[in-house]
């Protein structure tokens, strides 16, 4: 009786290892569970390319007459950084309007950055503030979140029109040698909807791609290799589990046959 509850206990812990080195790798890869999801509903009715609540804008104003044109620019946060900047600058609010000295209350509801642009040059035209003025418009508190196999991971703000999947990693760091570089997840919200994309860094058509382009709100993830993954003890070597694997056989013949 003892011999047989000893077998038992043996048996069991056989099983307990090879479950252990095992373990699924969705316990260290974000999102691994439910992957037939690919976007799911928020609240937000304006897409990316306009204008939205919360922004914070940077508006440098020039005209013909340079002394003219001083009053409506805050010189004195040209070269702040960037949170200095963000409390300088002029926020969007609920009503998706600015307040401006001068020019009182705009609103940039509906508009896209050169349309709100083209929108504050009017108000000084038709004011008689500024002749042949030029407004040029930043939004300062845009950002992008990285995370995931890179050096540094965290959230980055950016004012940089045009800034790419590439120069985003480079902002954490560049991808570890640990890292998948052919399945980046690009978390983006559009029209709506938050939806899970997928770059090939290892293919060059991802440079003609729309997920390429980086907007406010970003998120990327790079997630582990395999090998990152099993060396991590989520995924057992694979000699290690058939090994595993013969010494449960052997054990179950041997209870069987006792």
């Amino acid at each position: 009786m003892l011999l047989k509850n000893y077998k038992i206990l043996f048996f069991s812990l056989a099983i307990a290892i090879l479950y252990s080195s095992c373990t699924f790798k969705k316990n260290i890869v974000y999102f691994e569970k439910n992957k037939t999801l690919s976007e799911f509903s928020i609240n937000r009715n304006l897409s990316n390319d306009y204008l939205k609540i919360g922004d914070i804008l940077d508006i440098r104003v020039t005209s013909s007459i340079y002394e003219a044109s001083l009053p409506y620019n805050n010189l004195a946060s040209e070269n702040k950084d960037i949170i200095q900047r963000q409390l300088d600058g002029y926020k969007i609010d609920s009503n998706y309007e600015i307040n401006m000295p001068f020019l009182g209350k705009i609103s940039a509801r509906n508009l896209t950055i050169r349309e709100f642009e083209n929108v504050i040059r009017n108000v000084f035209i038709n004011n008689n503030h500024l002749k042949n003025p030029s407004v040029k418009i930043t939004v300062i508190n845009h950002k992008f979140t990285v995370l995931g196999e890179v050096k540094n991971p965290g959230t980055f703000h950016f004012v940089d029109d045009g800034l790419n999947v590439l120069q985003a990693i480079g902002y954490a760091g560049d991808i570890t040698i640990d890292g998948k570089r052919k399945d980046i997840k690009l978390i983006r919200e559009e029209n709506g909807k938050r939806k899970i994309y997928s770059i090939d860094l290892n293919d060059q058509k991802s440079i003609s791609l729309s997920t390429y382009e980086i907007i406010d709100g970003d998120i990327i993830i790079v997630d582990p290799t395999f090998n990152k993954v099993k060396s991590a003890g989520f995924i057992g070597n694979p000699q290690s589990i058939a090994s595993i694997s013969s010494l449960i056989l052997s054990i179950t013949l041997l209870l069987i046959n006792n």
